[in-house]
């Protein structure tokens, strides 16, 4: 089936950074075909589906890098702790967990997510208890029923409080469990083909929730696999000192010492890195998942993201669990990524289409898959936002990216992945947003009650 998107504005966050003030995207069954200024041409309209982009900005779907789905169902908790704290508060929580409450907050997540622009969403998931069912499959399961692309992560914890670790001992795994569930779910949903909707890469939580036994024997699983890694790095300060204390390193020290840095892993936050890791990130080609809202939610810090992409390093942009930035939307992580980062770096530090391409293009290098998405080009698959900035918003405003950059986030008028229509107007048309709602209202009522 052919589509026709036309007369919209085109960003294609291509590498030559294209910009069509009027321009078409042409999609193929799901995969872009053609991509250029004004209509389409003539011969390729018969049969075609037309979307009217006028008074749009038509943009690469956006890509997500980081994220806790299971957290939308504990939105609102711990609301003034910084992260320890706020770890602390929620573990007893989340240790009850399984996978059916987890495929209801997966699925609220990701509704909120795809109508926010997503259309990849990387998910870490690293609390199991003991019987609670198949949480990666939950999570896979809830992906197809709303219909964005997932990257999922088996995460782990196997540090608990007893052994030095911030975790209650309930909560964490063995090792031996945790690297055997870890390959399970690589086998079982991990999809390499070219446009796959799903990836699985392994995630063992933090330094301070992992050992360094899991943590070295989990990055040589992985590169057995053929799949990538993950986890949280540099986040806080107290972090910093945390593996000072304990190692005698710095995060970035430690974590190279095991085999995590390297173009198949990619960090969380990163907000405190100093000259000398930026640089090993750089010359390594580790990536970096920037979460701007929630690191602000905790108190955190400002990641320093004009040197990290100076130095050549991969960066995409994250929401982080919603229960560290409850909104949950991805679209605006854009215009508070250009915001915190000219506070810390100045007001031409961080442009909008510097936003754009991090939350895209950066976004796809971030998760190896900058061949298949992250920008409209022929040839890639045709994950692809419409917004709509001709409502009272933005009228008038000088420059559309500037509209998702700098202005309130702009309602969808059409958002594809694969080529299939996600959202419609503003709207779901996959599923039923008010049973999603209901669903996570339900869910969200019984965790609480099972603490």
């Amino acid at each position: 089936m052919r589509t026709i998107i036309e007369g919209g504005y085109v960003a294609t966050v291509d590498p030559s950074g294209a910009e069509h003030a009027t321009g078409h995207v042409v999609i193929d069954d799901g995969v872009i075909s053609a991509v250029g200024a004004g209509p389409a041409s003539d011969d390729l309209r018969p049969g075609a589906e037309i979307v009217d982009a006028t008074g749009c900005l038509v943009t690469p779907g956006l890509i997500n890098t980081h994220h806790h789905l299971y957290q939308w169902l504990t939105r609102g908790y711990a609301q003034d702790a910084i992260l320890f704290d706020w770890l602390t508060a929620l573990y007893p929580l989340w240790s009850r967990i399984d996978a059916g409450l987890t495929g209801a907050g997966a699925a609220g997540a990701m509704a909120v997510l795809a109508r926010s622009g997503c259309t990849t969403v990387g998910d870490h998931h690293y609390i199991f208890p003991k019987g609670s069912g198949d949480i990666v499959g939950a999570i896979v399961e809830s992906a197809d029923r709303v219909g964005v692309r997932l990257h999922a992560t088996r995460g782990s914890m196997d540090l608990g409080a007893s052994q030095g670790g911030l975790p209650p001992d309930f909560a964490v795994e063995t090792t031996d469990a945790a690297l055997a569930a870890s390959q399970e779910a690589v086998e079982r949903y991990h999809d390499p083909s070219f446009g796959s909707l799903v990836h699985v890469a392994i995630a063992p939580c933090s330094p301070f929730s992992v050992t360094a036994d899991l943590l070295r024997e989990a990055a040589q699983l992985a590169r057995s696999l053929g799949v990538r890694l993950h986890t949280h790095a540099s986040e806080t300060v107290e972090e910093d000192a945390y593996c000072a204390e304990r190692f005698g390193k710095t995060p970035t020290q430690y974590l190279e010492d095991l085999g995590w840095l390297g173009d198949d892993v990619w960090m969380a936050h990163c907000v405190h890195l100093d000259d000398v890791a930026i640089a090993r990130y750089a010359a390594t080609g580790t990536g970096v998942a920037h979460c701007p809202s929630s690191n602000a939610r905790l108190a955190s810090g400002i990641a320093p993201v004009r040197d990290l992409l100076r130095a050549g390093v991969p960066v995409g942009l994250g929401v982080d669990g919603a229960a560290s930035n409850e909104s949950g939307q991805l679209g605006i992580e854009i215009r508070e990524a250009v915001l915190m980062n000219r506070l810390r770096t100045g007001a031409d530090s961080f442009s909008v289409r510097a936003g754009l391409q991090v939350a895209t293009m950066g976004g796809a290098r971030v998760l190896g898959r900058d061949t298949e998405i992250g920008s409209l080009e022929a040839g890639k698959v045709a994950d692809i936002a419409v917004w709509r900035v001709d409502g009272v918003e933005h009228a008038g405003i000088l420059d559309p990216v500037a509209a998702l950059g700098l202005g309130a986030m702009p309602p969808l008028h059409r958002l594809f992945v694969g080529g299939r229509p996600v959202v419609v107007e503003g709207s779901l048309v996959t599923v039923e947003e008010q049973v999603i709602a209901e669903e996570v209202a339900a869910a969200s009522l019984e965790l609480a009650e099972r603490l």
